[in-house]
């Protein structure tokens, strides 16, 4: 999973990127790696793996991962090559999730770009750049089918006629993914490419008083609630100053910091399962003494699909899958106690994978 962080400049984006950026480098199981100035690799928060670490005692853990790129560049007229503005829509169509920073804190020593805190504006700002973006891709597409439908050929009118749906919902501010298709028109809309297209986290960036007081009484909040609600997004409210903090403390630490803030889990963390949420990811297990590792896949994927994952091999000789659910595997106690009550499945080509299932695939090539 990739997600790209966007944002106006003051709003937290930095500050939050930071954060990623330390806590994979605080995590023990999968160092941090920079494959570019700009991107932060870091660990899926899964404890189902600390189970099952204790239960094998493997020679080396491995969590899924989330990609986060930092993607400068965004000023007005981005959509016509203002600023980095060709940089940053070309990493916009490389991300599979967009997490948009926005601003919902008053801070005088901190000055907002646009002159004052309006997390309605900030949002309309970067919506209309890449609103434009796609109608000058909608022109290009809808000009290009016209004269293809010429021929009369009813699936390049109809196609035509959803194009045309698209260009008017952008034109009237619609960000793509706010418009509504049928199975088929989804499968079209796939190829486009489109960047209002793709799903959306907000992050509402608020202060350390916020966080500890709640944030029943913020407006910008509840303003970019209401934005997420008409889109369709998710909205994680988190304090970019504090998860920097948190990013540099052990878990031990990491876990007494945020019982004094009456806190659960970390911003981070949420925003990690609010993206796998959105995408509709889970994930499953595979150990054994070598190693514990979680696989992520979407939402649906057979079994065979879930093997090539592991290796191209494992899908291309798939014989069959051999299953236990997490939570009878931790029951039981053991694999071969698992077995012995009934409870390790053979599951075979047409088997959709659930998430949590520990799986030992069985292939020949």
């Amino acid at each position: 999973m990739k997600i790209g962080i966007v944002g106006l400049p003051n709003v937290g984006k930095s500050t939050l990127f930071n954060a990623i950026t330390k806590a994979g480098a605080e995590c023990a199981n999968y160092p941090f790696c920079t494959i570019e100035p700009n991107l932060g690799v870091v660990a899926v928060p899964d404890e189902r793996l600390t189970r099952l670490a204790e239960m094998y005692q493997p020679e080396k853990v491995t969590p899924a991962t989330v990609e986060f790129v930092d993607i400068a560049g965004l000023v007005k007229g981005a959509s016509q090559g203002e600023g980095l503005g060709n940089k940053f829509l070309s990493h916009i169509r490389e991300v599979d999730a967009i997490l948009h920073v926005v601003r919902c804190f008053a801070e005088d020593n901190i000055v907002h770009v646009e002159g004052a805190i309006d997390p309605a504006r900030d949002v309309e700002i970067i919506n209309l750049e890449l609103i434009l973006a796609d109608l000058e891709t909608m022109e290009k597409r809808i000009e290009k089918t016209r004269n293809l439908a010429k021929s009369g050929d009813k699936k390049i009118l109809a196609a035509l006629d959803l194009y045309t749906r698209i260009q008017k919902g952008l034109a009237e501010g619609l960000p793509v993914r706010a418009l509504s298709f049928d199975e088929d028109e989804q499968e079209l809309v796939k190829e486009l490419f489109l960047l209002t297209q793709k799903p959306v986290i907000y992050a509402a960036n608020i202060s350390e008083q916020d966080l500890t007081d709640g944030v029943k009484n913020n407006p910008w909040v509840a303003t970019l609630q209401n934005i997420a609600e008409r889109e369709g997004a998710e909205v994680v409210v988190i304090c970019a100053a504090i998860e920097e903090e948190i990013a540099q403390l052990d878990e031990e630490d990491k876990q007494i910091f945020l019982a004094d803030l009456g806190l659960k889990e970390s911003g981070l963390d949420r925003l990690i399962k609010a993206g796998y949420k959105l995408l509709g990811l889970i994930s499953f297990l595979t150990a054994g003494p070598k190693e514990v590792r979680a696989w992520t896949i979407t939402e649906g994927t057979k079994a065979p699909q879930a093997a090539g994952k592991i290796h191209s091999d494992f899908e291309r000789g798939f014989i069959r899958a051999e299953i236990v659910a997490y939570e009878d595997l931790i029951r039981c106690g053991s694999y071969t106690a698992a077995k012995e009550k009934g409870l390790v499945r053979l599951e075979g080509k047409d088997y959709v994978m659930k998430d949590g299932d520990v799986t030992l695939f069985r292939f020949n090539v």
